[in-house]
């Protein structure tokens, strides 16, 4: 009897290897040989742990399973049909399956992610091998005219920056994966380097192939114990197999990939602020320019690309560039994975097209709020991204309908609120947050996010309101204009946004008679 569980970090907090334990303990009473196949989620969080039994029909799911259905589940795998009320079939046919677009994400729950002939047999390695076989100019025009844009929240587009390293003359170049995953509600870097680590090496490897780097680094943010196992482990298989070294796939062509682990700091998420931790300095952002593209790190011409950016590539060259740019809309080409967290029924990550209305998350995928009570708002893109009311829902998610908007896309985080959220309260938060998580450098982000704090306090307690109001937009404003990068820069999103669709939460009275309540 073979089975699948997954030892993704969200599986295991929900009780995964108790799970295994049970399973085991049932088997050997009732004399069953059961092999476990450890492999990623699939991302229905909600469903989390997924166990999966492998039958003549192909795998079928049941979940959530906790420790004491084990005995349940093994009776009924030992019949013939197979029926238990955390049968859910096969995962891919069902709705919240069936209804994505997954390209990067379409091997997660799937393969074994420390097996490199699993991810093979699954089509791995086909990008890369491509790539190899059409040379640099070739990829970066290929990954240019598939629209791709970075997935870390910029939107920059990937190929023009492949294309300035590529370009750029210098003894050595390197290629840099941002996994420093730091936004509140996201998991989707998280999820890809613990359930197929293999494509994110394939990724790299053909950024290196198109830029003409031989070096990579993956820096993985410290809380992430397990996608650093789970990528150290395919590093070396991948180095063992001849996917890298000195001989990628015995093209002559050399690339090799270490994981470098932060100490913690949300700012390295910056990308010239992580390159400064990879130097072994302290993580400060720099001054641009120049561009990480022309002198990065070690002062060598470098890609920087969050983990979904460069994921996305393999299948990229492997089905090609208009395939690609066939999903989405507008310039926001291909597919953005969503993560939905907070109040919020279905939590986990979806896959879709860009250009779908954020109401079909919150509501379709996510169910509505957990706690059956009113939505009241949602905050994509993070802590530095805008507060949502209802109103605002049918927004297409897509970069320029977000700015138009008023907001951000950022890595996808999307996290729900009910009716009892108390926006000033939130709004404060995203002060409380830039000023523990500044680097220091820049003193409108530094200083400014203090005053900020100050200043909402005192609107709330209804001191001098219309003039602190006033100090208030001044200060998002000189956040906004003159802060050395995004953390100050963005902090004033949600605090406007807070302001701007949600002025009641303001009102000291209405705040004295929430804490009477």
């Amino acid at each position: 009897m073979r089975v699948f569980l997954p030892k993704d970090a969200a599986a295991l907090a929900l009780g995964a290897e108790a799970v295994l334990r049970a399973l085991r303990e049932a088997a050997a009473r009732r004399g069953v040989a059961l092999e476990v196949v450890r492999t990623g989620s699939r991302g229905a969080v909600w469903l989390e742990p997924l166990v999966e039994l492998e039958t003549p029909a192909g795998r079928i799911g049941y979940g959530p399973v906790r420790a004491g259905d084990a005995a349940g589940l093994l009776e009924a795998w030992l019949d013939e049909d197979g029926a238990h009320p955390l049968r859910i079939g096969p995962p891919e046919s069902h709705p919240w399956f069936a209804g994505q677009t997954r390209l990067t994400f379409g091997r997660c729950g799937v393969v074994d992610p420390e097996s490199v002939e699993d991810y093979a047999a699954h089509g791995g390695f086909a990008g890369l091998l491509r790539a190899l076989s059409i040379g640099g100019e070739a990829i970066v025009d290929a990954v240019k005219l598939s629209g791709l844009r970075g997935r870390g929240g910029a939107g920059f587009p990937t190929g023009i920056k492949w294309n300035t390293v590529r370009l750029a003359e210098a003894d050595r170049k390197y290629v840099v994966c941002n996994a420093d995953e730091g936004d509140s509600g996201t998991f989707a870097d998280r999820m890809l380097m613990e359930g197929d680590p293999f494509l994110l090496i394939e990724g790299m490897a053909i950024a290196g192939v198109a830029v003409g780097a031989t070096k990579g680094y993956v820096y993985v943010r410290s809380e992430y114990p397990q996608a650093v196992r789970a990528m150290r482990t395919a590093i070396l298989a991948a180095r063992w197999a001849g996917w890298l070294g000195e001989d990628v796939a015995g093209s002559g062509q050399a690339f090799d990939l270490e994981v470098r682990v932060g100490a913690g700091a949300y700012i390295c998420g910056e990308e010239t602020a992580l390159l400064n931790s990879l130097e072994g300095k302290r993580g400060v952002v720099r001054a641009k320019p120049p561009l990480p593209a022309v002198e990065g790190l070690f002062g060598r011409p470098t890609v920087v690309n969050n983990v979904l950016s460069l994921a996305a590539v393999p299948w990229i060259l492997a089905h090609g560039a208009e395939a690609y740019a066939g999903f989405g809309s507008g310039r926001s080409l291909g597919t953005l994975a969503v993560q939905i967290a907070g109040n919020v029924r279905r939590g986990g990550l979806v896959e879709i097209p860009f250009g779908l209305p954020l109401r079909d998350v919150v509501e379709g995928w996510g169910g509505g709020t957990a706690t059956g009570r009113p939505f009241r708002a949602v905050q994509v893109g993070g802590p530095l991204g805008a507060y949502f009311p209802e109103a605002l829902l049918d927004t297409p998610l897509d970069y320029e309908a977000f700015a138009r908007a008023g907001g951000l896309l950022g890595h996808g985080g999307v996290t729900v609120f009910d009716d009892r959220v108390d926006l000033s309260r939130q709004a404060r938060f995203a002060f409380e947050f830039c000023a523990a998580e500044s680097c220091g450098k820049c003193t409108p982000c530094r200083i400014g996010a203090v005053r900020g704090a100050e200043v909402i306090d005192r609107i709330t307690t209804g001191v001098d309101v219309a003039r602190n109001l006033a100090v208030l937009d001044d200060l998002l404003e000189l956040m906004t204009d003159a802060s050395l990068c995004a953390m100050g820069g963005l902090t004033p999103i949600p605090v406007g946004s807070a302001l701007k669709h949600f002025p009641e939460d303001f009102d000291a009275a209405r705040g004295l008679s929430r804490a009477a309540e």
